[in-house]
Parts: C-alpha cells; sequence; structure tokens
C-alpha cells in the first residue's frame, strides 16, 4: 500500500452524493457529502451554551442536516438556514429517511451523537468541580 502525500491528500476529489426515494414528495432528493468543518459546525448547532450550563438541542436537528446536504442536479444547495423551520414541519417518513441518508454521507453515527451528548456531560461536570 502506497502512503499518501500531502499534495494527493488535498488535491483528492472526494465529494460524494446519495439519492433517496420520497415518494410521499414525487421524487427523489439528492444529498452530497459535508466538509469536516461542516460537520463540526452541524455538530457545534446542537449545542446551547448558557452562561456555564451547555444543553443539547435536538430542535430541527433533523430538517438542520438535510437543509446542508439537500442539492440539485449541479450540486447547488436546494434549501438554505430560513427553510430548516419549513422542512422540519414536513411528513416525519421522508425527513426521517433522508436523514438517515445524511447521517450515513456524513459518517455520523448514533454513537456519535451519544459521544456528543457524553462530552458535553463531561464538560458540565468539569465546570462545575472548577467553580
Amino acid at each position: 500500500m502506497t502512503f499518501l502525500s500531502r499534495d494527493a491528500i488535498l488535491g483528492a476529489d472526494d465529494q460524494d452524493y446519495a439519492e433517496v426515494d420520497c415518494p410521499e414528495w414525487g421524487g427523489k432528493v439528492r444529498l452530497r457529502s459535508i466538509s469536516g468543518a461542516e460537520r463540526d459546525a452541524y455538530e457545534a448547532s446542537c449545542i446551547v451554551q448558557k452562561g456555564n450550563s451547555r444543553t443539547v438541542n435536538m430542535k430541527n436537528a433533523r430538517a438542520k442536516l438535510i437543509v446542508l446536504m439537500a442539492v440539485d442536479e449541479h450540486g447547488s444547495r436546494l434549501f438554505n438556514e430560513d427553510d430548516i423551520r419549513a422542512l422540519a414541519k414536513k411528513n416525519a417518513r421522508p425527513i426521517d429517511r433522508l436523514f438517515d441518508a445524511c447521517q450515513k454521507l456524513a459518517g455520523i453515527t448514533e454513537e456519535d451523537m451519544d459521544s456528543l451528548t457524553a462530552n458535553l456531560e463531561e464538560m458540565q461536570a468539569d465546570d462545575s468541580d472548577s467553580g
């Protein structure tokens, strides 16, 4: 096996796509993979901090990820941040199907979400111990 160089890694076209059937809406939705920075921003958007208190906010978490990853046939985003609430009000069945596909494409597992919650609880315990 060959070791990759910096240029090989940074120059690699690693964009990936998935198509998800959404018969409830009459067609398919195309999803794109996200960068590490986009995943970090998504995960950070699920954390709310008020003073020393941090909580996980899963409100509209499915719609947030779909908005980030849904694209048209040219790779342009279908939605923007203003669409999150409207998308969250759509039928839960295709939303769940799309969210599951988004998680798989982004490499986000249930364990990752559990870890996010656990890390948050550890940070809160550390904060309370230091005060």
